[in-house]
């Protein structure tokens, strides 16, 4: 996903003045660290000579600085991530439709998430931000980012051990679908190795074989697995058209998606190898290709509802 975004003035002018805020946190950033390191080291000289006493008040005498200048620290990269966010990404968002909206803090529930039917593991540690919505002709669309994780026990000589699995890392994307659906449908990766979720462990949703949806498509039927509560409607939804879109966005995407038909929404899983909408702390905000990527993944949100042709109307609420 990548695209040449052009940077308007007026955005250039907040990024010149946040330029001056990333050097300052990237200044007390090495000031803080350095008094840290500069302390261990200190420690660690004079303890070899034996006065430990002596080698902690040295080791304190950098240390403590150190970590005092790296917790005010937060609170000024928070305030930096938060302009960038809203200054930034949420001016150059009316540039691509004025529709869409940003809220950095808000994002898609883990009831959502559960309820989507998109993964068979529940979530033990869940974390979502950066919530866009918008309305594409008739059509009203919203995704987030999100970090869904689930955590295995094992035990060990020395204990028990923790370990930490991503089901997904990054974004969910909701549309109205213009139909309340009868029951669930879910397409799946049948290529675990394509997708960067966990799809195993702990099911939430649990479909038999007798849930299987054989679909016409050999293609399609090669990349995805189909579940439904509902056969006919399933075939009704995947459509010859809808599946040949659903293909053409997947391969537009890095990984393999997962999309679900439930309620009357569509949702759309779509794993990601990065984290966006963030400012770089270690690197300039002032070059031209700053925003491509961010822009990128948001037009590509967008043209999901051009690419499965949501706007035609072919069903009635009822």
């Amino acid at each position: 996903m990548s695209s040449n975004f052009t940077i308007n003035p007026a955005v250039e002018s907040v990024l010149a003045d946040l330029e001056i805020q990333r050097k300052e946190i990237v200044s007390s950033k090495l000031k803080g660290w350095g008094a840290v390191v500069l302390g261990l080291v200190g420690l660690v000289a004079v303890s070899t000579t034996g006065q430990m006493l002596i080698a902690l008040l040295v080791g304190a005498a950098a240390i403590i600085p150190g970590v005092v200048i790296l917790y005010r620290l937060a609170e000024k990269t928070g305030l930096y991530k938060n302009r960038f966010k809203n200054e930034v990404i949420g001016a150059a968002l009316s540039t691509i439709d004025p529709s869409l909206t940003l809220s950095p803090y808000e994002g898609i529930s883990e009831g959502e998430f559960r309820s989507s039917q998109l993964f068979t593991t529940s979530p033990d540690r869940y974390h979502t931000e950066d919530l866009v919505r918008g309305k594409a002709g008739k059509t009203s669309f919203y995704f987030a980012e999100v970090h869904a994780e689930y955590k295995t026990e094992t035990q060990t000589k020395s204990g028990r051990q923790v370990q930490w699995h991503d089901i997904l890392k990054g974004i969910v994307f909701s549309a109205d679908f213009n139909k309340n659906f009868n029951g669930v449908t879910v397409v799946r990766p049948k290529d675990l190795g394509s997708s960067i979720g966990a799809w195993f462990s702990k099911n939430v949703f649990s479909f038999g074989d007798k849930n299987v949806v054989q679909l016409e498509n050999d293609n399609f039927n090669k990349k995805f697995v189909t579940y439904s509560t509902d056969q006919i409607e399933a075939r009704y939804i995947l459509t010859p058209a809808m599946m040949e879109k659903i293909s053409a966005l997947d391969e537009r995407s890095a990984y393999t998606v997962s999309v679900s038909f439930v309620n009357s929404s569509l949702y759309i899983a779509f794993p990601l190898n990065k984290n966006y909408f963030e400012p770089p702390v270690f690197k300039t905000l002032l070059k031209p290709d700053l925003l491509d990527d961010d822009m990128s993944v948001l037009g590509f949100m967008y043209d999901i509802i051009q690419e499965l042709d949501l706007n035609t109307r072919i069903w009635t609420k009822q």
